[in-house]
């Protein structure tokens, strides 16, 4: 039976993919949105009355719909109902392209960003608005509230174009433990930056996977660090993991509790002399040995990444740990064709 409704939700809503995933449409959001100038982080609260607010079209520039020349801050806000039979789905909110800035709440609560808003601005306007959204916000069968924080400072503004809606992400293969989400990240390179006991508090975030570009002023080419603190269970003794990391453009070291585990490249004291070796492209498999990942206690990934020009970054593809067992059972099933 569900595999019938899950053909007929592909013909009648279509499908997108991305990344070798496939996002299936439940909720089509190109509706009427309330929308309001000016910047109140009130307003991302789901219990806010935005009953004066005015009615605006989405996806469509705000100067279209009556802002005419305006530049500067608005917020989007939409209430929907999730069937419950989707309670055990991966939920993606799709927002298609937004002119500047955005960061987008779910229930209250931030779900993701592109972009920076001023003073650090920086544009994220040619990237497409993706955000996955954790199944413990949603409320189902109960009205839910998106809020979408925007600045656009010149020129169009808004949710723009592109699809927006709510989709079931179908992943082929979904990792046991899945590090997506916010990650520390600071431009530069330092050794002492690996170390597990390394205060952090004062660096940035950045989604993982996605551009750095999409979160920095202008073009950035150099070293920068990413850093991740998770748990993973208690598992029975010789639990072996897989570390996925995805795209990353163009080179890196991955260090877990401050060991050098695995490498794509060659990072030499003189940049100039690193070997990229058309890495940018190649997914991060790094199969870890017993010992590397501590059930039961925090563990700390440390990522040093090295971009010659152009984009830069983990910028793509599945972020986490997979069992060594079901990394290999998945990929002898694709190599027989099953």
């Amino acid at each position: 039976m569900k595999k019938i409704i899950l053909i007929a939700l592909i013909l009648v809503t279509g499908t997108v993919m991305y990344g070798g995933d496939q996002y299936v449409r439940i909720l089509d959001l190109r509706d009427y949105w309330k929308f309001m100038i000016g910047d109140d982080m009130r307003w991302a609260d789901p219990n806010y009355n935005d009953a004066a607010w005015e009615d605006i079209r989405v996806p469509s520039k705000w100067e279209n719909q009556g802002f005419h020349g305006y530049d500067g801050y608005a917020w989007y806000r939409k209430g929907i109902i999730i069937n419950r039979s989707y309670s055990n789905e991966y939920l993606t909110l799709f927002l298609g392209y937004i002119d500047d800035v955005d960061e987008v709440y779910f229930n209250g609560v931030r779900i993701g960003r592109k972009g920076n808003f001023p003073p650090n601005f920086s544009t994220a306007y040619s990237s497409e608005r993706r955000y996955n959204i954790p199944a413990h916000l949603v409320r189902f069968d109960k009205p839910n509230v998106i809020a979408v924080r925007v600045d656009a400072s010149m020129m169009d503004g808004g949710i723009t174009s592109g699809n927006v809606g709510l989709y079931l992400r179908q992943r082929d293969f979904a990792p046991d433990i899945d590090l997506e989400g916010e990650w520390k990240f600071r431009v530069g390179d330092r050794p002492e930056w690996s170390d597990a006991g390394l205060d952090d508090s004062d660096w940035g975030t950045i989604p993982v996977p996605s551009f750095w570009e999409d979160y920095l002023s202008g073009d950035y080419n150099g070293y920068a660090w990413y850093r991740l603190s998770f748990t993973v269970p208690q598992a029975p003794a010789g639990q072996r993991y897989v570390l996925s990391l995805g795209k990353i453009d163009d080179i890196d070291e991955v260090y877990i509790n401050g060991k050098l585990v695995a490498r794509t490249g060659k990072m030499r004291a003189n940049p100039r002399y690193n070997e990229l070796q058309n890495s940018y492209n190649k997914e991060r498999y790094y199969y870890l040995n017993e010992g590397d990942i501590i059930p039961g206690k925090v563990n700390v990934i440390a990522v040093r990444v090295y971009d010659a020009g152009g984009e830069g970054g983990i910028y793509s593809g599945t972020i986490g740990l997979f069992k060594l067992q079901t990394f290999v059972s998945y990929w002898r099933k694709r190599s027989q064709g099953r």
